[in-house]
């Protein structure tokens, strides 16, 4: 992402408002406004490799390990407007746990990106899954969409839930229930 483009764009973007960028307010706020982007969108330059770092650590634990209120930031791909919310992300081990940051970290670098939340529930599944080849992984997250608040229906007190169960969590209703029931304690 280059920065001087970024900030040209929204130069023009300002521009095409009717604003004068180069009044008191707005001066410095398009290289402001692209900077921002870059820090809110940095996931793009981020990959799993690079997120998990060799941090999985040998373990006898088969049992259900949980993560829960990760709060997670993103940018809805459709209007470019955030959304904000939580995750619970859980797995069972099968001879290795992944250390607990790298959970928030694969998290973040999938919510940061422009994203729809469904896609991002699933990509970060998938991601705990291909790391840690668990017996099972389950996400769910819990979030308010901006561009459902600010514009459009303007409905302040909706939120989306989405869930993926992947392995245990998808074929033992058992599984699937106790992770649910510890996530709304």
């Amino acid at each position: 992402m280059s920065l001087d483009k970024l900030t040209q764009n929204y130069h023009e973007i300002l521009t095409n408002l009717g604003e004068d960028p180069q009044r008191g307010g707005l001066k410095g706020t398009p290289q402001r406004a692209a900077k921002a982007m870059q820090f809110l969108c940095r996931g793009y330059e981020q990959s799993l490799d690079e997120i998990v770092n060799g941090a999985l650590f040998e373990s006898d634990n088969d049992e259900m390990v949980i993560v829960k209120d990760i709060e997670l930031y993103s940018m809805c791909e459709h209007h470019m407007l955030p959304f904000i919310g939580k995750a619970h992300v859980a797995y069972m081990p099968t001879g290795k746990v992944i250390g607990l940051s790298k959970v928030a970290r694969i998290v973040d670098m999938y919510a940061r990106r422009l994203q729809i939340q469904e896609n991002l529930t699933r990509q970060i599944a998938d991601a705990l899954q291909q790391v840690t080849n668990a017996a099972g992984v389950a996400v769910v997250i819990e979030a308010k969409h901006m561009c459902m608040m600010m514009r459009g229906v303007e409905k302040q007190n909706s939120s989306m839930h989405t869930s993926v169960m992947l392995g245990a969590f998808r074929s033992s209703g058992t599984t699937r229930q106790e992770f649910l029931q510890l996530i709304t304690r």
